[in-house]
Order: C-alpha cells, then structure tokens, then sequence
C-alpha cells in the first residue's frame, strides 16, 4: 500500500516540477477526439518541442497546490491533457489553437503563462502573436530600415553629383 503512495507522491512531484520549469502550459479538454487526431496533435507539438501529458486529475490538484496555483483546481474536471512548453512561450496556445479550429470537439480551458494564470482569452491572444523567429525578422527588419535608408540616400546623391559633373 506504501508504495502506491510512494508512487503517487513523485507523480506530484513530477507535475509540480514541470509546472515550475514550464514558460507556457496549456490545460486543453480532449474529449471527443478520435486516437488519430490526437496521434496528430502529439506529432505536432512534440515537433515545437512541447509536451503532451494526461494526469489524474486529484494528483493534478495536489501539485498545483504545491507550485501555489490553486486558482486552476476548478479546471481540472473531466478529461483533461496538458501541454508543458520550456522553451517557446507562444507555441502551445498557438498549435492547440490551430488544432481547435479543425477540430472543434478540442477545448482549449487555461493555462499558465510564465508562472502567472492564464484564461482562455490571455491564450488566445497569445495564439495570435507570431513566433519567436517571426517576431526576431520583426526587429531586424526595423533596425535594418534606418541603414538601409542612409545608403539609399547616400546613392542619390552620389549619382546626382555624377550627373552635375558629366
């Protein structure tokens, strides 16, 4: 009997921890997706490097009481899987969305964003924010403007003196 408990306890541990080292989760209501389309969903996320877990919902609880975000206990009832991102913020909320729109029995509940609780409206405008690379082209397309302005100005001029002087 001890040792169910024993096993128990680390599987808190384990989700607490994944709580903790997560910069974006997902907390997503699978029911009604077939093993193909959820085989999909996994390919899909294991390929942005998030992880996809189902837990018991009562272990679940115990862990988010432990990393001290009670305030989604309400949400872990029914079938529930989560998504743990350590790496891309933006990924989980923006593959799961994508996924819900094709397949409208996924449900996308909460989640956490870099520690903080999330509602479904934070992840979906995070959803909506374009990628870490794309938001990186972003910024070096607004750096580069200024330069390339100069140069651009600096031919003109350079050809309008080699016209006065032809």
């Amino acid at each position: 009997m001890s040792s169910a408990i024993e096993l128990k306890k680390q599987i808190v541990a384990e989700i607490a921890e994944k709580f903790r080292a997560s910069k974006s989760t997902v907390i997503v209501d699978y029911r009604g997706l077939n093993v193909a389309e959820i085989t999909e969903l996994r390919k899909q996320l294991r390929e942005a490097g998030v992880e996809f877990k189902v837990y018991k919902n009562t272990l679940t609880r115990r862990a988010l009481a432990e990393v001290g975000l009670e305030g989604l206990s309400d949400v872990f009832t029914g079938p529930n899987a989560i998504a743990f991102s350590n790496e891309d913020v933006v990924a989980p909320a923006k593959i799961l969305s994508e996924f819900a729109k094709d397949h409208e029995a996924l449900e996308i509940k909460a989640g956490v964003i870099e520690g903080n609780i999330a509602t479904l409206e934070e992840i979906n405008a995070l959803a909506k924010l374009p990628s870490r690379e794309g938001l990186l082209s972003m910024l070096l397309s607004v750096l580069q403007a200024p330069i390339r302005n100069f140069a651009l100005v600096t031919k003109a001029v350079a050809d309008k003196k080699e016209e006065q002087g032809a």
